[in-house]
């Protein structure tokens, strides 16, 4: 039997009083790839932003309705937690890979760190996993120290889910992660995503929908601000 990860009920959202989602309704899957897709300018990127409260730091947004993550056995709506705890549950890979200007290691070392972490060797060893679960420790593990920035855009969108994943999340939000890949990187990354399904339920927008919905165990449509299966 699926087990359901996230439950949507009655999700309105407003940008400066303008609705851009209108009573959404739906469930993702617990450790499946849901693809969302849908027309430029519907509430995609949005959709994903009220999943992990993204939107808080944009002036005149408003909320109504549900949206529950199950948690411990137990349906937690999503603003009833610490925004810090949430995030931790709730990982997020941009459209744009967006390295942090150091090096590599600490590229993906960095939330460990920011959550207080000090064990320098338990740094190191997840580190090492996170990137290799990101299908890149063998591109890079002789050039740890180098600049992150210095990777190629593919590498660094998978640098990116491998600082997403050092936490263990147990969603991960990815808005429109190939779209400014070549075919070629793009198709690396919907194999990663694969690999990571049984990690963790994946929440991924995109436009590359002939190959997104090759690996996707479920797809939403997002139309006139209403969600359609």
């Amino acid at each position: 039997m699926k087990k359901i990860k996230i439950r949507i009920e009655g999700l309105n959202f407003f940008y400066k009083k303008k609705p851009v989602l209108k009573g959404l309704k739906g469930e993702v899957e617990e450790k499946a790839i849901t693809t969302i897709i849908g027309p430029s300018g519907v509430g995609k990127t949005t959709f994903l932003m009220v999943l992990n409260r993204l939107y808080e730091s944009i002036p005149g947004c408003m909320v109504e309705g549900k949206v529950e993550i199950e948690l411990n056995d137990r349906y937690i709506d999503v603003h009833r937690l610490p925004v810090t705890t949430l995030r931790k549950k709730v990982g997020m890979v941009f459209q744009v890979p967006n390295p942090l200007p150091m090096s590599i290691f600490k590229n993906v070392a960095f939330p460990m760190r920011l959550s207080g972490i000090k064990d320098k060797k338990s740094i190191k060893d997840k580190v090492k996993q996170s990137l290799k679960d990101a299908f890149l420790w063998d591109e890079v593990k002789d050039r740890l120290n180098d600049s992150a920035l210095e990777l190629s855009g593919g590498q660094q969108q998978r640098l990116c889910i491998a600082r997403a994943m050092i936490m263990q999340p147990e969603v991960l939000l990815l808005d429109e992660p190939t779209s400014s890949l070549d075919m070629e990187a793009a198709l690396k990354i919907a194999e990663l995503l694969k690999s990571l399904r049984g990690k963790c339920t994946l929440i991924v927008v995109s436009h590359y929908t002939s190959l997104t919905r090759r690996i996707s165990d479920s797809v939403l449509t997002l139309k006139d601000g209403c969600l359609e299966i």
